[in-house]
């Protein structure tokens, strides 16, 4: 199994923090979240990292060359990192379509080790991470589960969608290889068809619609975990997420 990872963007939303450096290079604990993922990844015995890199890459590039990773990590650059993350995804379609099973994940998250175990030793061939635990509102990626099945993958979810429960998507995602070559062909009709400025989770959703029955979940309620957006979320990783990890 290997591991791509999205790490191009500008972290606009996070003020004075994200200014000065990638998102991905933010440190707690003196351990940056980009370090934190390599390390479970490595644990995890996964064989190769991609990453997809843009705003400041030279600074990613110095942290894996100070980590003595350069063998295992490569990085993909998109000059157009401004644009959607659909575009990163889209720099990283040789890795998609290269015929093996895959972790996709977000660069700016603040987790533990146990969570990315639990996508790697999954049963489930295309999995997400659902966490039933969240502040509802416009902000959190929503997985709605009717019957068992995941139905909804959005932001923003219609009014008369008919579903049991919903849980917020971490960011993470396990895809097994055919899934994955779907994935890389989304992602260059988006592309093709001028919808650059679209957030990569728009494909995903596109082929969960399209075939329900090949996506599972684990539920991952009472992880430790948050996403880096603002500079509360900085704060919340500080008091409440970083004395929950496991330390490793």
């Amino acid at each position: 199994m290997k591991a791509i990872i999205l790490a191009a963007g500008v972290g606009r939303r996070l003020g004075k923090y994200g200014q000065n450096q990638p998102k991905s290079l933010l440190r707690f604990n003196g351990k940056s979240l980009l370090q934190r993922h390599l390390e479970y990844l490595r644990h995890c015995q996964i064989e190769q990292v991609a990453i997809a890199v843009g705003y400041q890459a030279e600074f990613i590039q110095a942290e894996i060359q100070a980590m003595g990773v350069e063998s295992w990590v490569s990085t993909v650059y998109n000059s157009d990192y401004t644009q959607g993350s659909v575009v990163s995804l889209w720099t990283l379609r040789e890795y998609l379509a290269a015929g093996d099973d895959l972790l996709l994940m977000d660069a700016d998250v603040l987790c533990d080790r146990p969570m990315i175990e639990r996508l790697v030793q999954t049963n489930i061939a295309n999995c997400f991470l659902l966490d039933r635990d969240f502040e509802p509102g416009e902000e959190p990626v929503k997985l709605c589960v009717k019957g068992g099945s995941l139905v909804e993958f959005r932001k923003q979810v219609a009014t008369d969608l008919a579903y049991d429960f919903a849980g917020e998507s971490v960011g993470f995602f396990r895809f097994d290889s055919t899934m994955a070559k779907r994935l890389a062909m989304g992602t260059q009709d988006y592309v093709t068809q001028g919808k650059r400025e679209q957030p990569h989770e728009e494909v995903i959703r596109d082929l969960l619609l399209q075939t329900p029955d090949e996506f599972g979940y684990e539920d991952i309620t009472g992880f430790p975990w948050v996403e880096i957006d603002f500079p509360e979320d900085i704060q919340r990783a500080q008091t409440e997420i970083l004395p929950r990890l496991e330390q490793v």
